[in-house]
């Protein structure tokens, strides 16, 4: 099975750069040298001793001291080359064929086997080592198989999305719309608890429709329209707040903003993301007219963005319910929605490789909801 090759190695730094073959051709030279330097030393301090003397018994000893060294010469020659070659056979050998077998892993080939047979010690790093290999491999190939699974349920997931954009809200509507035409042609037949069971069927009919429209939106995060890109997050809440325009108006809100930076984002998702905040602070109002800014700071390489408000504030107890799908902290007679809003700001943000956070220490009244987005390489304000 082939698989996209490992990233190169790291490139060995200082004395790490020669190979250890080298290593012991250094060693052996050196310790050649060292020897013939030896054999010659005590060759000259032979040739000394015989000037020095004429007796027949001192060069007879100086004679066999000859023969002796000889022996020994050739006897540490021959360990020499036999040394070399054992090292050869038994190390340099095997560590080279290891060294191929993971640079063939290395290079893609992930059902190559890993393994030597001679020393000991080499011979069991490789079976760890190709232990390893088989277990990334049946990872590898059980994600394989999730993320085929995960792309049937999300073709899956789109065509009912189809359905529930198309086949779901048609009955809906048909409900809504023959219950009006009742109350519009037998109106002056019926009576006030007659009429308010009308009521209560359009507007059910009516709140399942946005149920349906809001899930239909969470469903296709990522997914349609999500395209990822260098952006200008000013222009996105520029966008935002034109499409909120007549509720700022009606409410008197005030919205500012900071220098906003450039980021890596979808428009539509991130134009969607700061609609719904906006759009929850100037809902969730006190009895001011609502106040909200918009920020953003540098962290660690992304950008960390900040929407607070002047309205009824969040519970810090209610943190992380809030961001739960159909969780709700208020009545909906009171304040009307879905319970999806922030759900869908969390996916948004999740998607775009962020976090979004209820800021539980911002102090005073209103809410301060902070999220980080990646910044694009060519980052500026805007």
């Amino acid at each position: 099975m082939s698989i996209h090759p490992l990233p190169p190695a790291r490139p060995p730094t200082g004395m790490g750069r020669v190979p250890i073959a080298r290593w012991f051709v250094f060693a052996g030279a050196a310790t050649a040298v060292t020897f013939l330097a030896g054999v010659v030393l005590i060759m000259l301090m032979i040739t000394q001793v015989r000037e020095l003397g004429h007796e027949p018994e001192l060069a007879a000893r100086v004679d066999r001291l000859n023969i002796a060294l000889v022996v020994l010469f050739v006897v540490i020659l021959a360990a020499g080359v036999a040394l070399a070659f054992i090292v050869r056979f038994t190390v340099l050998d095997p560590l080279a064929r290891l060294t191929e077998q993971v640079r063939t892993v290395a290079g893609g080939d992930f059902d190559h086997r890993l393994g030597v047979e001679r020393p000991a010690e080499l011979a069991e790093l490789s079976s760890h080592i190709d232990s390893m290999r088989r277990r990334i491999l049946s990872g590898w190939r059980t994600a394989t198989e999730q993320a085929d699974e995960l792309r049937r349920s999300n073709a899956e997931l789109e065509q009912f999305a189809y359905v529930a954009s198309h086949d779901l809200q048609e009955p809906l509507r048909k409900v809504a719309s023959f219950t009006q035409m009742l109350e519009q042609r037998y109106g002056d037949e019926l009576d006030d608890r007659a009429r308010q069971y009308i009521h209560f069927a359009v507007d059910g009919a009516k709140r399942m429709q946005l149920l349906i429209d809001d899930l239909l939106g969470f469903s296709r995060v990522g997914r349609i329209g999500g395209e990822r890109t260098p952006m200008d997050s000013g222009t996105a809440v520029r966008a935002a707040l034109e499409n909120l325009s007549s509720a700022v108006e009606d409410t008197g809100a005030t919205v500012t903003t900071g220098p906003l930076p450039r980021v890596v984002g979808s428009p539509l998702l991130l134009t969607q993301l700061f609609q719904n905040l906006v759009e929850n602070a100037i809902k969730f109002r006190g009895d001011e007219p609502p106040r909200v800014r918009i920020e953003a700071v540098e962290r660690d390489g992304m950008w960390e963005f900040s929407c607070a408000d002047n309205g009824i504030g969040v519970d810090p107890r209610h943190a992380d319910r809030i961001f739960l799908i159909f969780q709700r902290l208020h009545p909906r007679d009171v304040y009307p929605g879905t319970g999806i809003g922030l759900a869908l700001c969390r996916k948004i943000v999740d998607y775009h490789g962020g976090r979004l956070w209820l800021d539980g220490g911002s102090g005073g009244r209103g809410a301060t909801f902070r999220w980080t987005l990646p910044a694009a390489d060519d980052a500026a304000h805007s």
